[in-house]
C-alpha cells in the first residue's frame, strides 16, 4: 500500500519509481523520523545498489524534496539532512545545532502567527517551523 502511494505521488509529479529512487526511499523509510545526510543515504544505498553514484542520490533527494516527499533541514556548517514524509502527519522540529538530534513538535503555531499579522490578506503557500538550540547532552559537553 505504501509503495502504491509513493508510486502515485511520483507519477502525479511526472516521475517514475526507478531502482535508484526505490533504494533511496527504502533507506529513508527504514529510518523514518530520523534525519540523514545525503552521504549517509548514499552509503546505505550503495550496499544494495553498488553501481549508484553520489550525484544520483543527491539529485533524487532534491527531486523528492521538491515534490514534498522529504523534509530538508540545514544546520550551520553541516551538510543538509533529510527526513521522509510518509503520512503527512503535520509536525515541526526542535533541532540540536551541535549533534543534529531532532524531536518532533506535534502542534502547529501557525494559526496564532497568522492571527498576529497586520496584512490580513496575506496568502500563505507553505511553511516550516523549526527551533534550533542544544540538546541536554550537548549542553553538558559545553559546560
Amino acid at each position: 500500500m505504501l509503495k502504491n502511494k509513493i508510486k502515485e505521488k511520483l507519477k502525479e509529479n511526472g516521475y517514475k519509481l526507478t531502482d535508484q529512487r526505490k533504494a533511496i526511499l527504502e533507506v529513508l523509510i527504514h529510518h523514518e523520523h530520523q534525519f540523514l545526510t545525503a552521504e549517509e543515504i548514499y552509503t546505505r544505498v550503495k550496499k544494495d545498489l553498488s553501481q549508484i553514484n553520489f550525484s544520483t542520490v543527491y539529485r533524487n533527494l532534491e527531486i523528492l524534496e521538491k515534490i514534498d516527499m522529504l523534509h530538508k533541514i540545514n544546520l550551520e556548517d553541516k551538510p543538509s539532512q533529510y527526513e521522509i514524509i510518509l503520512h503527512h502527519d503535520h509536525h515541526h522540529h526542535v533541532i540540536c545545532k551541535d549533534c543534529g538530534k531532532t524531536q518532533p513538535i506535534h502542534f502547529c503555531p501557525l494559526k496564532q502567527i497568522l492571527n498576529s499579522l497586520e496584512d490580513e490578506d496575506f496568502t500563505l503557500t507553505e511553511h516550516k517551523f523549526e527551533l534550533y538550540g542544544y540538546c541536554s547532552n550537548c549542553t553538558k559537553k559545553k559546560k
